[in-house]
């Protein structure tokens, strides 16, 4: 885990419940999603929106397919 994504995860006890809420899956999704980011910004950005998309509930990233842990025969999430 990404030492600035686990910060992020410490540092707000419902985001950390989310993620520990969510299947392993779903977490190496938003793991790969956050270390795929080519710019700092970018990765900063991925960062925050996953917090706000734990705190909401959802439960991936988005309909990003570049995971390699996403087996090849399910389609991209919308």
């Amino acid at each position: 885990m990404p030492a600035d994504l686990k910060g992020m995860l410490q540092a707000d006890k419902k985001v950390l419940m989310a993620w520990n809420d969510i299947t392993p899956l779903a977490r190496n999704e938003f793991i790969c999603w956050v270390i795929d980011a080519k710019k700092p910004e970018t990765r900063a950005k991925r960062i925050l929106v996953a917090r706000d998309k734990l705190t909401r509930g959802e439960r991936r990233p988005c309909c990003w397919i570049g995971c390699i842990h996403r087996p090849a025969n399910l389609p991209a999430r919308p």
